[in-house]
């Protein structure tokens, strides 16, 4: 499941892929493309949405402003 969650990010250019091998050993590193770093703005405020109304799925109900 992971891995074609990140090969989708891969085909929208989100993370980049790389493979290297060194005998039987393979080792696959993900990075984040420059368009993946600039999500970050994108998400920042969805986390502090989150983040503010987690209050309420503790116990401390709150109402939408």
């Amino acid at each position: 499941m992971r891995t074609s969650r990140l090969r989708e990010l891969e085909a929208d250019c989100v993370v980049s892929r790389e493979e290297e091998s060194q005998g039987a050993v393979r080792r696959v590193t993900y990075a984040l493309t420059p368009l993946g770093v600039s999500l970050n703005a994108a998400l920042g405020p969805l986390g502090a949405w989150g983040r503010e109304h987690l209050r309420c799925e503790r116990g401390a109900p709150q109402e939408a402003p």
